[in-house]
């Protein structure tokens, strides 16, 4: 198809080109009317001097001469303001009847559920597009440095073992082994670090997570994305640096805008409470919106009181619950302390934060199999749950390298870097607060076929 895009018709100047797009806003001025048409690329003016019957967001192919504008005419606003394009046909291919949202301006005036409920016309907004455009430049620049630096990029199973991992599983049942579930990953986690059991030394993926937890502003309900990072024979500052370096350059290349300090500042977890009162601060100080300020927050305590609040399915008899998850290595001169005194162990832990937010967390990996065990049991694992690590425990008798990463959260991040306070303002189709997805209307009832298939009744 011989379509030429609204944005570069700037080049075409005196020839005649097609376009394909949408009506935007019209203007009827008797003699002559003017139609901006919209397309993937920008806006550019078309001028008719014939009556079309046209209607707004009406999709439609328009041919014609790409030309001047007059100086006194000049749109400085947008692209392709110096031109318009003379219409010479003009074919309707499909009609818009009136758009239940306005999808002018940025959006933010309009009920959410209704934005989401008609998402496929809300991302026709500019702002909502400029974010999706950048998750990809992001995504794709990740990709591209992290294989310069010798990473193989591997998939994990999206259907895996529900094992009590510190949020609530999303369950998914089995039809060939009835009563039997599978679960959508909370992380790859514990497939990320078989791999390094593998011998595959670099992986990295970006990696679908599922966590049926409360929702909030910086993480979206139900599923999210984020950069999984692995790396063998390494130790914590290793991990840092390339972190650092890989932020360094998404920030300047691809969000254009400047780092504040680098390398980045590494502040204890007690310092950070000390001098900020929360372990997620803002270095700036003038919180200019063009500046990111990153840091690292180390030296974790291994282990938190128990609370109501740590779900992790019955251990909230013992006292001590996971600062960060139970896989986190103690810091190698407290091993002693976990039988002493596990309250003083500091995890090699390490959260990246940035302008207030933290954007991406991970740890050193524990590699031997007697101080994984001696973990579940200090925060109160009962034999059953020890048992659904059993394959962990096993490869951990096959020689291990030492291991460790980070995750950096790809929609919390994006949300820092575009000023958005929200990260469903960086997903294409975010589910609402209260769980239910965009468009499709879900969750919803299964067909009592299927749930007789499965061997399941609803009571």
């Amino acid at each position: 198809m011989n379509r030429t895009l609204a944005a570069d018709c700037n080049e075409h100047i005196g020839k005649k080109v097609t376009l394909m797009g949408w009506i935007n806003t019209i203007r009827d001025h008797g003699k002559i009317s003017f139609y901006d048409l919209r397309d993937i690329s920008g806006i550019i003016q078309t001028v008719a001097k014939k009556q079309y019957e046209v209607g707004h967001e009406y999709v439609v192919k328009i041919e014609g001469v790409v030309k001047k504008r007059p100086e006194n005419l000049i749109n400085k606003n947008i692209p392709t303001g110096e031109i318009e394009l003379e219409i010479e046909s003009l074919e309707v291919i499909s009609v818009a009847q009136t758009l239940p949202i306005p999808i002018e301006g940025d959006g933010y005036d309009i009920d959410e559920k209704l934005r989401l409920k008609y998402r496929y016309l809300d991302l026709r907004r500019q702002r909502l597009q400029t974010n999706l455009k950048l998750r990809f430049q992001m995504l794709s620049f990740m990709r591209q440095f992290l294989a310069s630096n010798g990473f193989t990029e591997i998939e994990t199973p999206i259907l895996t073992k529900t094992t009590p991992e510190g949020a609530r599983d999303f369950l998914v049942p089995s039809r060939l082994q009835p009563g039997n579930f599978y679960a959508l990953p909370q992380s790859p986690q514990q497939y990320k670090q078989l791999l390094m059991v593998a011998g595959l030394d670099r992986y990295f993926q970006i990696a679908r997570c599922f966590r049926d937890e409360d929702p909030r502003a910086d993480r979206a309900y139900g599923e999210f994305s984020q950069l999984d990072i692995e790396m063998s024979f390494v130790e914590q500052e290793d991990i840092l640096k390339l972190t650092e370096e890989l932020f360094r350059q998404i920030t300047e290349k691809v969000f254009k805008k400047k780092v504040l300090e680098y390398p980045f500042p590494r502040i204890s977890h007690k310092d950070a409470l000390e001098k900020y009162g929360v372990d997620k601060f803002d270095l700036r100080k003038d919180k200019d919106p063009n500046v990111l300020a990153f840091a690292f927050v180390v030296d974790f305590p291994l282990f938190t009181e128990q609370t109501k609040e740590d779900f992790y399915y019955g251990s909230g008899s013992a006292k001590f619950a996971p600062s960060h998850h139970m896989f986190t290595a103690p810091h190698p001169d407290d091993i002693p302390l976990l039988d002493s005194n596990p309250a003083k162990v500091r995890g090699l832990q390490h959260d990246l934060v940035c302008n207030g937010y933290e954007v991406g967390g991970g740890s050193i990996r524990i590699h031997q199999r007697e101080i994984q065990e001696k973990i579940f049991n200090l925060i109160g694992f009962s034999t059953e749950q020890k048992e659904q690590f059993n394959h962990m425990l096993e490869a951990f008798t096959y020689g291990v390298p030492p291991h460790g990463g980070i995750a950096p959260g790809i929609e919390r991040l994006l949300m820092v870097a575009t000023g958005e306070e929200n990260t469903r303002e960086v997903m294409a189709f975010p589910m609402t607060g209260s769980g239910q997805t965009a468009v499709m209307n879900a969750p919803s009832a299964a067909d009592p076929k299927i749930l007789k298939e499965l061997k399941l009744k609803i009571s």
